[in-house]
């Protein structure tokens, strides 16, 4: 599912300006299965799957199949509705370069919601 960054990212011109800072890679693990989002200026380049041999990241996001299965439905119940509220459960663990994620925390969170169904013209998956 987060192979569809590339696009959804990409038809968002003020997310895009939004996260012209962010360059690198994330990884995103949805359970056992890391994802290497690969940002240049605030746009998602690639979306690898991993395993990878050796690769670099800057930041990694993890948590439980179940649970950005739960952040990512049309309306997400209490707790499964942010990712700051992810981490206040603490199913969600972040490593890596944390100046990077909070000083861009709203381009975090709004890229990583564009995975949600849409409902009522919000959102980004179909």
């Amino acid at each position: 599912m987060p192979e569809r960054l590339v696009e959804l990212v990409a038809a968002d011109p003020g997310l895009v300006h939004r996260g012209r800072f962010v360059t690198g890679t994330v990884r995103l693990d949805v359970g056992d299965v890391a994802h290497y989002v690969d940002i240049a200026a605030g746009r998602v380049v690639g979306v690898r799957r991993g395993p990878l041999v050796m690769p670099t990241t800057r930041l990694v996001l993890r948590a439980p199949r179940e649970e950005w299965e739960a952040f990512w439905q049309p309306r997400p119940l209490p707790g499964h509705h942010d990712v700051m509220a992810l981490l206040r459960r603490r199913v969600l663990q972040v490593e890596g370069d944390l100046h990077l994620f909070m000083a861009n925390l709203r381009y975090f969170k709004d890229v990583l919601e564009k995975l949600r169904p849409t409902v009522a013209g919000k959102g980004g998956a179909a």
